[in-house]
């Protein structure tokens, strides 16, 4: 794991765990996903160059899900990932519900948006991080009800762990993923975030999500045991990254709003400890 747990840095890209056959699609949907970070989110374009180069990049999605040759553009995107959507039937749907994900992340931004509570903020999380998990799923024959359910827990989990970690990166950044019902419910001022004036409440609010995170995470722990195999292996390091970061951010007591918890390497004895043992 890297010092973040993002949506595709979770990939098992050309791990050893990760069986040779699946490689090539693995790679392409990390491909695909990473170009569309790139473009939402690197760089010192504006907000609406951003939403245009998405928009563009979500057309050459359908155009080459329709059987259509890639574009020159992002001919190097594409080309793999049609000859993954064709050979493996990737459900399109799940990539472009990433794409509307980068999308409402630079528009809320912009706007200076806030999420009115947790539904809102999970239904961001089902199109940022859970189609992560389901297309894996997919690509390994794994498709009944109870695994996706708990796969969507993991991938939304790790994305709200990644929210708590990276508060002091996020908020000078004008992004606000503490919810309004939250801060209401602990008597913290969207000014006081915003301007990370850290207090007692302003603790509260965040342990408070950080135990919401670490209880959705655990839900989804019982699909480590489905996956047989190298999956199931590469699942258990997945959480074991997730949770060691939360174990950080719940350190702090709430410090995260001004400094950013991190793995670092000697983390990792102890999360393949926790792995064989989850």
């Amino acid at each position: 794991m890297a010092e973040a747990v993002t949506h595709y840095e979770n990939f098992p890209v050309a791990s050893w765990l990760c069986p040779p056959a699946l490689r090539q699609p693995i790679a392409a949907i990390y491909g695909f996903a990473r170009t569309a970070d790139d473009l939402a989110d690197e760089g010192d374009a504006q907000p609406e160059q951003r939403l245009r180069d998405l928009a563009d990049y979500r057309a050459e999605l359908q155009h080459i899900a329709a059987g259509n040759p890639p574009s020159p553009r992002w001919q190097k995107v594409f080309g793999p990932l049609q000859v993954q959507i064709r050979e493996r039937a990737l459900p399109v749907q799940l990539l472009d519900d990433l794409l509307d994900a980068f999308m409402q992340d630079i528009v809320y931004t912009r706007d200076g948006r806030t999420y009115a509570d947790q539904r809102e903020l999970l239904d961001y999380c089902r199109r940022s991080a859970n189609p992560v998990g389901r297309l894996l799923l997919h690509l390994y024959g794994v498709n009944d009800a109870r695994s996706l359910e708990q796969s969507d827990a993991i991938c939304s989990a790790l994305q709200l762990i990644n929210f708590w970690q990276d508060l002091s990166v996020d908020l000078p950044r004008g992004r606000h993923y503490l919810s309004d019902e939250d801060c209401a419910r602990f008597n913290v001022a969207r000014t006081q975030i915003a301007g990370q004036h850290r207090s007692a409440d302003t603790d509260r609010l965040v342990m408070h999500n950080a135990a919401a995170a670490r209880a959705l995470m655990m839900s989804g722990v019982p699909l480590v045991h489905t996956l047989k195999g190298r999956i199931g292996w590469e699942l258990r390091m997945v959480v074991q990254g997730g949770l060691r970061i939360l174990d950080k951010v719940e350190a702090q007591r709430g410090g995260s709003l001004l400094a950013r918890a991190t793995v670092k390497p000697w983390d990792a004895p102890l999360m393949l400890w926790r792995a064989l043992w989850i």
